[in-house]
């Protein structure tokens, strides 16, 4: 009952998805940022968009991993099928324990107000995000190919740039300016597909850029630039498709568990 009250809670992530089919605008600055705090109310706007998959036990509480001295760690899966390998894995290694473990999936701004009210609390826990193992092969490639900084750990997203000055491109997302950050880099190159359809003599100045999730959060924590206000994070289809298949699980009967919006679709080809 717990896991289907967690389910039904969960925002809808179906807005961001329609960027793939955005048009292309022009340049937006990311350099030379000023510290100063975004409220955090705009952080978890953004933020509720992305679903991300938890370990719980059948409490209710999550599986918590001991790391040095007394820290406590909880495992925050991108990627629905990296979590279902880990209580596989736990089948195997401690079968009791495995039977009292479901996965979850909670909007990623739940994870994040949860950390910045641990933060004050002796022994706080601590999340651990565990990115999607295909898209770290991929961001590792295109480093390789740039000279960015080697990839030392984090979720990597996927974002257009320009070549020669490395600034995040704006798009058109229902007559709005936005700057989307991808999880997967295949809906990316569907975008600039797009763009170059459109408008082929700007699409030729496109290349692929890789930031972290957690130095964007950090950067929506201490920057007061504008051009913040335009970033939207957009999930893969993948999770989408994970979310709906767990509501379906959890819901009686095994019929799709209501959800406060309409189920969101893939973007277009």
């Amino acid at each position: 009952m717990r896991q289907t009250a967690m389910i039904k809670s969960l925002v809808r992530w179906s807005a961001t998805l329609g960027i793939t089919g955005a048009s292309f605008l022009g340049w937006g600055i990311v350099e030379n940022l000023i510290a100063v705090a975004l409220p955090q109310e705009e952080i978890i706007k953004k933020l509720q968009e992305v679903p991300v998959f938890t370990l719980m036990d059948d409490q209710g509480s999550p599986l918590v991993a001991s790391g040095e001295g007394e820290a406590k760690f909880a495992g925050v899966y991108i990627n629905k099928q990296d979590a279902t390998q880990f209580v596989d894995r736990l089948k195997t290694e401690n079968p009791e324990l495995a039977q009292k473990v479901q996965i979850v999936p909670l909007p990623l701004s739940e994870v994040y107000k949860l950390s910045e009210a641990d933060q004050t609390k002796e022994n706080a826990l601590n999340f651990a995000y565990i990115p999607d193992k295909q898209a770290v092969d991929t961001a590792k490639t295109i480093i390789s190919e740039t000279e960015q900084e080697p990839y030392q750990g984090g979720v990597p997203l996927f974002v257009a740039t320009g070549k020669e000055n490395n600034e995040f491109i704006f798009f058109e997302q229902n007559s709005e300016q936005v700057v989307p950050f991808f999880f997967d880099k295949a809906q990316l190159d569907n975008m600039v597909a797009k763009v170059k359809e459109q408008q082929p003599e700007l699409a030729q100045d496109l290349k692929v850029g890789v930031v972290l999730l957690e130095n964007v959060i950090q950067t929506l924590e201490t920057s007061e630039d504008e051009m913040l206000e335009n970033i939207v994070l957009v999930p893969s289809v993948e999770s989408i498709k994970a979310v709906q298949t767990l509501q379906e699980q959890a819901a009686p009967g095994g019929e799709a568990a209501p959800a406060p919006a309409p189920a969101p679709t893939a973007p277009a080809e």
